[in-house]
């Protein structure tokens, strides 16, 4: 079973929520979605640029959020190419964060640094 690691910023949410439902989604009776493709995706929210600073109870300054909407993606089998590569699905790689450690989310027991593309 091959395993890959990417982790993404997006400009929004929306655009993180289109590019996962294009990973594929179906409607249960209920009309909620659940996914049809094996792949893990952790939604980690807006990036984080200053954290909130408290002094006891009482906030000095709030959390600053930047732009990018991070999503982390343990990718399952995906397809090699012809020449037996194998790269994220189609239109991710342009949203690709590359990291020198494991940021703030890990796939339990897995490392980043050896599944990422």
């Amino acid at each position: 079973m091959g395993l890959h690691i990417g982790k993404y910023r997006f400009n929004s949410k929306e655009q993180a929520e289109s590019k996962i439902e294009g990973l594929g989604i179906e409607q249960d009776e209920n009309g909620n979605n659940y996914p049809t493709h094996k792949h893990t995706v952790s939604k980690l929210g807006y990036e984080v640029l200053e954290e909130a600073i408290y002094d006891g109870e009482e906030v000095i300054s709030e959390t600053v959020f930047g732009e990018g909407y991070l999503v982390d993606v343990l990718w399952r089998d995906l397809e090699s190419d012809e020449d037996g590569l194998v790269d994220h699905p189609y239109g991710w790689k342009s949203y690709e964060v590359d990291i020198d450690n494991e940021g703030i989310h890990g796939f339990l027991g897995l490392t980043y640094q050896d599944l990422k593309f």
